[in-house]
């Protein structure tokens, strides 16, 4: 890879600012101060910038604590993106794997495998998602029912897949289902004849959203947390 490349992928530096850099004699590889932009470096080549080791960023895994007002968007123009709450280099090459509203809180996972990330939003998979509900009113007797029987959705031409409801406090139910339509927990209670005032994602597999988190707060994903979305 060339130099300047592998700089600008472990930092937050533009190309021009690399060369800046080269320029100004802030680089070294293996101890010697380098110059040419376009040198060809190695795995095993030790780039060092203003005396810091540069180490290749590598798949990288996250999650987030989402807090209301924020898109589950790479770029947007009218409103700030989840990216914006990460202090991480060259997070335009993150992405989203399973979005939220923007009025919704909770567990989202950032990652630049694009791989993994299919793995947590393809249908196929049937990868499950816990969601903590505030409703406007009671649900009926009727609705773990209706929901394991499957809904049609406004718009839709299949059933719902078999969702699971617990019932909780003061109108607030936990919901698990298998897919992700859009909007789809909104909907689903609207064709339960009630409306949801908060919606909270818990979980996404077997991951579940750190209590350590506050909202807008984030970590790394640990590698039992990465190997369970297979």
């Amino acid at each position: 890879m060339r130099l300047d490349k592998f700089i600008a992928q472990t930092t937050d530096l533009s190309r021009a600012l690399v060369k800046l850099a080269l320029r100004n004699k802030r680089v070294m590889v293996n101890g010697e101060q380098i110059k040419d932009a376009g040198l060809h470096i190695s795995p095993c080549d030790t780039v060092q910038l203003d005396g810091a080791t540069l180490k290749p960023l590598g798949p990288r895994y996250f999650m987030l604590h989402k807090p209301v007002g924020y898109v589950s968007a790479t770029v947007d123009s009218d409103h700030p993106t989840v990216l914006d709450l990460l202090d991480e280099p060259n997070k335009q090459t993150l992405h989203i794997a399973g979005r939220l509203d923007i009025d919704t809180t909770g567990l989202v996972l950032i990652t630049d495998d694009g791989q993994w990330s299919h793995r947590v939003t393809a249908p196929r998979r049937e990868c499950l998602k816990t969601y903590y509900v505030t409703l406007a009113t009671a649900l009926a007797g009727d609705a773990e029912d209706k929901l394991q029987a499957g809904l049609l959705l406004s718009s839709e031409k299949s059933l719902t897949r078999p969702a699971t409801l617990e019932r909780l406090p003061a109108n607030q139910v936990r919901l698990t289902i298998s897919e992700g339509k859009y909007h789809q927990v909104k909907r689903m209670f609207a064709a339960l004849d009630n409306r949801v005032i908060q919606l909270h994602r818990e979980r996404i597999g077997d991951i579940t959203l750190d209590d350590s988190l506050a909202a807008g707060e984030y970590r790394p994903l640990t590698e039992a947390e990465i190997n369970s979305i297979r």
